[in-house]
């Protein structure tokens, strides 16, 4: 067989299909494996360059680096573009070796088991969360159809449990299923603490997440995800790539020489953006309220301007250029230099 330069390998759960291309760009390997056999086959073929989409698993086969492989990661909606016609798995595997192949082309970093891990305890934590508000609304509506309510908050839930458990007037089949959802709601309680003790060490034994921490607006949290969602910052060329890559730049619209910017893109992780927006969010009010000392000129000015939503989400840009700033030049956070919603030090 001639010298393959290039393999696209298109992923699923038991089939696997592989193209090949040699040095003139011809294809000379169209081979579908089943999932035992892809291990024996990579470890006996001579080490080349092997593009894969970026889904789920995508990350444990791009472990075939052991075996003397180049492995790339190819975000889908880059590879979408080189579609020619029809779906199928050949087809499929074609198009990822033709974008590949392309210079201009970005990739995604490859994370390791441990790195893996540490977004695993980000994703049960947001689920947790999730569940926890899901049955807080729950039970606020079950109980508002006997005429107990509570303010808003997630800590207004537990008071509301316990004069549910107090009034005496509720049917007993009631005050039953009541007791369940006390249960299952102080369970939750229980395993949220422990997966945020598990952040909050896995936040104190990294430096770095230490040293972002220190940003107003940031906290230990967002410093967590921080870094567990960008395992390799130096891959941006600037802050302001970095903010792009989270979605917190505008969309552009522009043509014929007139520009035209929207709203921001909501690109990348959610998570990430929602958590700097709300750490902005939180600053802000203490700007608003007066508290915050040392408020940029900057700052203020966009507040007299614009909705505070918005200086919400443009404070969100300066900490993430920031951040990177610092996750990449290994600086910490220098308070007089940089007051709390000032520009990037960079």
């Amino acid at each position: 067989m001639e010298q393959i330069i290039r393999i696209g390998m298109d992923t699923s759960k038991h089939v696997f299909q592989l193209q090949g291309v040699n040095a003139a760009e011809d294809p000379v390997l169209r081979k579908k494996l089943r999932r035992k056999e892809m291990v024996a086959f990579f470890e006996k073929a001579p080490p080349t360059v092997i593009a894969i989409e970026a889904c789920g698993g995508s990350h444990h086969w791009a472990r075939l680096r052991s075996f003397g492989h180049e492995v790339k990661l190819i975000p889908p909606q880059f590879v979408k573009p080189y579609v020619k016609r029809g779906k199928n798995d050949a087809a499929d595997a074609e198009t990822l070796c033709e974008a590949m192949s392309r210079p201009t082309m970005r990739f995604v970093p490859v994370k390791t088991a441990d790195h893996q891990t540490a977004l695993m305890l980000t994703g049960m934590r947001d689920r947790l969360i999730h569940n926890r508000t899901q049955l807080g609304n729950s039970i606020r509506g079950y109980a508002a159809e006997f005429g107990l309510t509570a303010a808003k908050g997630i800590c207004k839930i537990e008071p509301l449990l316990e004069r549910i458990a107090a009034d005496e007037r509720l049917p007993e089949l009631a005050r039953e299923l009541f007791a369940l959802h006390v249960a299952e709601y102080a369970q939750l309680q229980v395993r949220l603490g422990e997966v945020d003790t598990k952040l909050m060490a896995w936040h104190r034994a990294d430096e770095c997440s230490r040293r972002l921490a220190q940003i107003p607006g940031v906290g230990p949290i967002g410093a967590s995800l921080l870094m567990m969602k960008t395992p390799t910052p130096e891959g941006f060329r600037s802050g302001r790539h970095f903010a792009a890559w989270i979605g917190l730049t505008p969309k552009d619209h522009s043509t014929a020489g007139k520009v035209r910017l929207g709203v921001i893109t909501r690109a990348g992780d959610e998570a990430l953006r929602s958590t700097l927006v709300v750490g902005a969010t939180a600053l802000l009010r203490r700007v608003r309220d007066g508290r915050g000392r040392n408020s940029s000129p900057w700052l203020l000015d966009l507040l007299k301007r614009k909705p505070p939503k918005l200086v919400a989400v443009a404070l969100a840009n300066k900490i993430a250029r920031i951040a990177w700033k610092m996750m990449v030049t290994g600086e910490a956070y220098r308070t007089n230099a940089v007051p709390p919603g000032m520009a990037c030090a960079a």
